[in-house]
């Protein structure tokens, strides 16, 4: 398993042009702007990102690979992407469509607000949207625009969560084109005290929605990967360069293992129906719902996994693996400690 636990390499110049989350906010960007939903030759023929490389009536299946991974990565955000079939082709794949249900992201009837919070969240709506669309997402837009969305009024919601990414990220990314080693202090599940390390790094890739660097530990002489939001303080970009060479294939390779975690790794957890747990573990990537009413789910990451399942509170209780049933209960008695602390400090 990853010590804490997609590709910045590129082979395709204009595609490494399009940092990954701006090719994902371009698809919640078009998914969230059609009621009919987009086929995948639409998508991969006008959504920054993918129209770069996308080739009409040629081989696109390295890009539509893509689109699966990048599919999987907003739905475990939380995203709401759906699948819907054609109803004068069912079962042809290539005539599915995709779009992201905004229904879900409705605020409740009982919130409203008064005609100047109205005016005042307009105005902040207004200015994000500029300053969130870089030149080509304009572009990509008015492509769109033309296949029957919506525009971006809606967007709300969604493309702050795609665009925000760890501090670690642009440092590492600079060491990569660099070719030189960097050092940092990381935290591992379970350790009070960060280490420091000092590793190679060979490709910075995101899985699952979450960051993660592949490397090459300096001290321990071996590859490991680092989720990047257990970086502790600033990323050092040192002047030495990196006695491991990256390869062309790093990104995917991680990308590989990660998935191979992923597959082999599952939890059992039984849900309270009809609650905001059941809705969004169930929509999870490569959830299954047994018929016993229980949820099975993947992960790489058991820590991480568990901070999702704690924060669902008593709408969810884990089965297994044990592991994961004891870190969920930690994680909820440090709550009950933390709030105890505060009552008796009142």
């Amino acid at each position: 398993m990853p010590e804490s636990s997609p590709s910045i390499p590129s082979s395709d110049a204009s595609a490494a042009a399009v940092a990954v989350e701006e090719r994902l906010f371009s698809l919640v960007l078009a998914l969230v702007s059609t009621e009919i939903g987009l086929t995948k030759a639409e998508i991969l023929g006008a959504v920054q990102g993918y129209r770069q490389k996308f080739v009409p009536g040629g081989d696109n299946s390295s890009l539509e690979r893509q689109f699966e991974r990048d599919k999987d990565d907003i739905r475990e955000l939380g995203v709401p992407l759906e699948t819907l079939e054609s109803p004068t082709d069912p079962g042809n794949n290539q005539a599915l469509r995709y779009r992201i249900s905004k229904g879900d992201y409705d605020l409740p009837a009982d919130i409203s607000f008064t005609p100047e919070e109205t005016t005042l969240l307009n105005l902040a709506a207004m200015v994000w949207r500029e300053g969130s669309l870089s030149g080509e997402s304009r572009r990509a837009l008015l492509k769109l625009r033309s296949l029957g969305t919506e525009g971006s009024k809606q967007l709300i919601g969604y493309a702050p969560r795609i665009r925000t990414r760890d501090a670690a990220f642009g440092p590492l990314t600079d060491a990569l084109d660099k070719a030189v080693l960097v050092r940092f202090s990381y935290l591992k599940p379970g350790e009070l005290n960060a280490r420091e390390r000092l590793v190679a790094p060979a490709a910075v890739v995101q899985h699952q929605g979450r960051w993660y660097l592949q490397a090459f530990d300096q001290k321990a002489d071996a590859p490991r990967t680092f989720l990047l939001s257990r970086i502790v303080g600033p990323v050092v970009v040192t002047r030495t360069p990196s006695p491991q060479t990256a390869s062309a294939t790093a990104g995917d390779d991680a990308l590989a293992e990660l998935d191979e975690i992923w597959r082999t790794h599952v939890a059992h957890v039984s849900v309270r129906p009809g609650t905001d747990a059941e809705s969004r573990l169930g929509k999870r990537r490569g959830s299954i719902r047994n018929p016993d009413g229980t949820i099975a789910l993947h992960y790489t990451d058991l820590a991480v996994l568990a901070d999702d399942l704690a924060a669902f509170g008593p709408e969810v209780v884990v089965i297994s693996p044990t592991g994961l049933v004891t870190a969920v209960r930690d994680r909820l008695a440090a709550i009950i400690a933390s709030h105890s602390d505060e009552t008796d400090a009142v």
